[in-house]
């Protein structure tokens, strides 16, 4: 039986490597013939990352993981240190992986290396996978549409010669093969509407192109225009393989149940569908004025809610439509990811508190959309399922393609 070793290598940071983690699990239960190694890069020191690598190494025996030497960000590049941290990191990962393939070929037996999966803001180590021969796969946390909307604009922007910083406040719509319906120009996410920013996304979005696949923590009943527009041949293979879901908080069961006991005993306490739940991601936050607004919003609306409110400034993500099941409060809403200085558009208490009212008085056809489409994604990962049968197609893959 060939055995094989795929080297993991997430973004610095809890909330991408949860999901990664969780992909790497799916892996390992489904085929033993796979082994996964983690190379760790760490930014800061985070008890929750310990808590969470202690937790699966104990679990499993095939997925091990290695903490790479810190270094600093490239002086050199101040406005991308982030991601000149990241490509420091290539001399260690290099070694780590040689490491990896001396101690394969000098017992006979062990895994094979047989490729690298790499989190969307590492696409720097497929240098490495090339010098090692072995190909590179991409996975991605955010949606198919966001991928497809990335792959769109580098292609207009390499092939039809435009310059996507000129749809800033343009009345153009652009028409996507991922998305329903057409797409505000201006609406583009603010990275590529900056000229400073722009080269960023779109040398992701080549150097996506240079992978075997991607791996997309999405599934096929949620995203099935975006998935499909995948097809024809222009990009790499996608593996729609999502929800990845913990469950069990791997790491953070004991340390964190008696924080959060009170909000689940309230929870617990109220009707069914009663309460608006208010998160924006681990990067996601606003400005006090902001803040003001969306409280005064969630106080007259009359509804109970639960706010995950975070401290830092605003980071301006922006993601494309979604599949008819949100109630939009304002579309062309703008937090400028520290381009342009502070909000400069708020979305008052009134836009607020009409949109709470709209998803848990009137919208009964959304929240039952809603509904379904939850049952749909435990279903997408059972056996059978759309983004089991997916899985199982990357397992193929990587593993009946060995050199």
């Amino acid at each position: 039986m060939k055995k094989a070793e795929l080297v993991f290598i997430p973004t610095p940071g809890i909330s991408h490597l949860v999901s990664t983690v969780e992909v790497a699990k799916q892996l390992v239960d489904r085929d033993e013939r796979l082994s996964i190694t983690f190379l760790i890069m760490e930014l800061r020191s985070d008890p929750k990352v310990d808590r969470l690598i202690d937790s699966v190494s104990t679990a499993c025996n095939r997925i091990r993981f290695i903490h790479l030497s810190k270094l600093e960000p490239d002086p050199n590049q101040p406005n991308h240190s982030f991601i000149s941290m990241i490509e420091s990191q290539r001399p260690n990962v290099k070694e780590e992986v040689s490491r990896l393939v001396c101690r394969s070929e000098s017992s006979p037996g062990s895994p094979t290396l047989a490729g690298f999966v790499l989190d969307m803001f590492c696409t720097s180590m497929i240098d490495v996978a090339n010098e090692f021969g072995v190909p590179s796969y991409i996975f991605l946390t955010s949606s198919a549409a966001s991928l497809g909307l990335q792959f769109y604009v580098q292609a207009i922007h390499d092939e039809q010669k435009v310059d996507p910083t000129e749809f800033r406040g343009s009345d153009a719509e652009l028409v996507m093969p991922c998305l329903t319906n057409p797409l505000p120009a201006k609406l583009l996410p603010s990275a590529m509407l900056n000229k400073q920013w722009l080269p960023i996304p779109l040398r992701q979005a080549r150097r996506f192109r240079e992978t075997k696949g991607i791996i997309i923590n999405t599934f096929e009943e949620l995203e099935s225009q975006a998935i499909n527009s995948f097809s024809n041949g222009n990009t790499p293979p996608v593996y729609p393989v999502g929800p990845m879901l913990n469950f069990n908080r791997d790491g953070d069961r004991d340390v964190e149940s008696d924080k959060y006991k009170d909000i689940g005993q309230w929870l617990d306490d109220q009707p069914l569908s009663s309460v608006v739940y208010l998160c924006f991601g681990s990067m996601g936050s606003f400005g006090v004025d902001q803040v003001k607004e969306i409280a005064c919003g969630l106080e007259q609306s009359g509804h109970r809610f639960l706010w995950s409110l975070r401290q830092p400034p605003p980071k301006g993500k922006m993601e494309p439509p979604k599949m008819g099941l949100a109630v939009e409060i304002k579309i062309d809403y703008r937090s400028e990811f520290h381009l342009d200085g502070d909000e400069n558009n708020i979305v008052n208490a009134g836009e607020i508190e009409r949109g709470v009212r709209c998803l848990m008085e009137l919208d009964n056809g959304k929240r039952e959309r809603l509904k379904e489409m939850s049952g749909k994604s435990r279903k997408a990962l059972e056996s059978g399922g759309t983004s089991s049968t997916w899985l199982g197609r990357f397992i193929q893959d990587v593993v009946g393609h060995q050199p």
